[in-house]
């Protein structure tokens, strides 16, 4: 549901992916290299764990996995990761002196800074996946210079309501420097956001909204919604 809706809203198009972290913490659910986003089933989902190798399911993993498993290596916090090729998001590994900071209010998620890892090559290795997991740290995004973004969180759920906002804070911060001078949030501004901010009830909201929006265009099958 996440991948179809990502794919429906803009976000992802026909590469990217999502992976979510198993009860047993030590593998994760992906989706096949060559399988269509906006079609992706659940039989058809991969368990892999945390070296790259497929315990369950047929077929090969994407070649980036190594995105997903080195960060669940590092952060035993994050419980999903997504990495998708946003065009406009991207624009922000490519403009010298121009930051991705928050401007819109839920990018408040990223007040901490997103990081911008300095290599525009495939992650199709443990050590390239090790080495975005570190330029990562402790944040909750990063942007992968002229490449794309990769998006954390601890369920799908918020990981989908984290990687609309995302874009959505990019998407307006490349209006907002057309028309002047930018004022991103401050720290205090972000800070009497989160603390009236329930994280958990509105990335329920934002997928019921989306799921019943997908369903009604027949994106996914109404018996998911």
């Amino acid at each position: 549901m996440c991948t179809r809706m990502l794919v429906a809203a803009g976000v992802m198009e026909y590469s990217g992916h999502v992976s979510a972290r198993l009860a047993e913490g030590d593998r994760f659910l992906i989706q096949r290299v060559a399988d269509v986003r906006a079609e992706l089933e659940p039989d058809r989902l991969l368990v892999v764990d945390l070296d790259g190798r497929v315990l369950e399911g047929d077929g090969k993993p994407p070649s980036e996995l190594f995105i997903h498993s080195e960060i669940y290596k590092r952060r035993e916090d994050v419980g999903a990761v997504v990495h998708f090729h946003h065009d406009r998001t991207t624009l922000f590994s490519l403009v010298q002196g121009l930051e991705l900071v928050p401007v819109k209010n839920h990018a408040a998620r990223w007040a901490t800074g997103i990081p911008v890892h300095h290599n525009a090559a495939h992650i199709d290795t443990p050590a390239l996946g090790a080495a975005l997991a570190l330029t990562l740290g402790s944040a909750n995004g990063a942007l992968l210079r002229a490449h794309g973004e990769v998006v954390v969180a601890e369920d799908v759920p918020t990981l989908f309501a984290d990687a609309v906002h995302f874009v959505e804070n990019a998407d307006t911060l490349a209006q907002a420097t057309v028309l002047g001078t930018v004022l991103p949030l401050d720290k205090d501004e972000t800070e009497a956001f989160l603390s009236t901010f329930d994280r958990q009830h509105h990335a329920e909201k934002l997928w019921a909204y989306y799921a019943a929006s997908a369903a009604h265009a027949g994106v996914i099958p109404e018996s998911w919604a």
